[in-house]
């Protein structure tokens, strides 16, 4: 699970980054990042949420 939050806390980090770099600068490339790292975001959260469960049982 430490892993698991790990990666979360790093793909969180990548949005924030290049949604930065997107609004400030206008950098669509970014922008494009910043949804992939979301898709993968939310991905990785219903594993944690899953994980989550399943120790609180």
């Amino acid at each position: 699970m430490k892993e698991l939050v790990e990666k979360i806390n790093a793909l969180a980090a990548t949005v924030v980054e290049n949604a930065a770099a997107q609004a400030e600068k206008g950098n669509k490339a970014a922008g494009a990042r910043a949804r992939k790292a979301s898709l993968e975001l939310e991905k990785a959260l219903k594993e944690f949420r899953k994980v989550s469960v399943e120790a609180g049982k």
